[in-house]
């Protein structure tokens, strides 16, 4: 995939789902990942033409595990003149060293959030980019049917109240072997995700399974997808 079809494909969701507003200033969740490193080249390049002018400012939480080698990060961060922040964190030491957790996932997820949020307030962000792209949201999907027998997956945009920001979610509508192809093309620089649970996840037999089943059903992964956007699930904006 090249940046014009990222561009294309981020662009669709966002108008879509109307994603963002002029002057709005956006921060994006860098992970380190290929993911949300594609989210930053996408929303960098978009915000180049986009009708509706808005800025960027990128954020990644440290969970304390150990060196994630983010210098890389900093220079494409500089190349692309966006603002970068690292927010340090003992998250990591909480869950592996005092808590003990077997299953951190989900407390990970809530506190690596909260920190992402405050942060993103004190830079003046009315609005939160995450890195879910296609297979993220079918996997949600598939792990609420066989977690919690519901049928829902997050939604291209999540308002929260409580700190008045506002989740995106641009990269909804693109494959993630696009995303792959997009590394390899622009040589992304990926760091490697330090997280002991990394690859032993819930969502990690999930994506196997999903792959398992597209091999089994080819096009079950298109069909799935447009189940859910064209679904009516609660919380996500309406089909009219």
């Amino acid at each position: 995939m090249d940046l014009q079809r990222l561009m294309s494909l981020t662009r669709q969701a966002v108008d879509k789902y109307q994603m963002i507003k002029d002057g709005d200033h956006i921060a994006v969740g860098i992970s380190g990942g290929k993911d949300s490193l594609t989210l930053l080249y996408a929303l960098h390049g978009l915000m180049r033409f986009y009708p509706k002018k808005y800025t960027l400012t990128a954020i990644t939480v440290d969970l304390g595990l150990g060196n994630m080698a983010l210098d890389p990060v900093k220079t494409l961060c500089n190349e692309l003149s966006v603002p970068y922040v690292i927010i340090p964190t003992e998250i990591g030491k909480i869950l592996f060293e005092t808590r003990k957790e077997s299953n951190p996932c989900s407390l990970c997820a809530k506190m690596r959030k909260g920190a992402l949020n405050e942060q993103a307030k004190k830079l003046g962000c009315n609005k939160i980019a995450y890195a879910h792209h296609r297979e993220d949201l079918i996997e949600t999907m598939l792990m609420s049917l066989i977690y919690e027998g519901r049928f829902h997956s997050f939604s291209p945009n999540t308002y929260l109240d409580r700190m008045d920001l506002t989740v995106i979610r641009p990269m909804i509508f693109i494959p993630e072997a696009d995303v792959i192809g997009f590394q390899h093309k622009y040589h992304l620089p990926v760091c490697k995700n330090p997280c002991p649970m990394d690859g032993r996840t819930k969502r990690e037999y999930v994506k196997e399974l999903t792959k398992q089943l597209e091999r089994e059903n080819p096009g079950v992964k298109s069909r799935l997808f447009h189940a859910i956007v064209d679904g009516n699930i609660q919380g996500w904006p309406q089909n009219i």
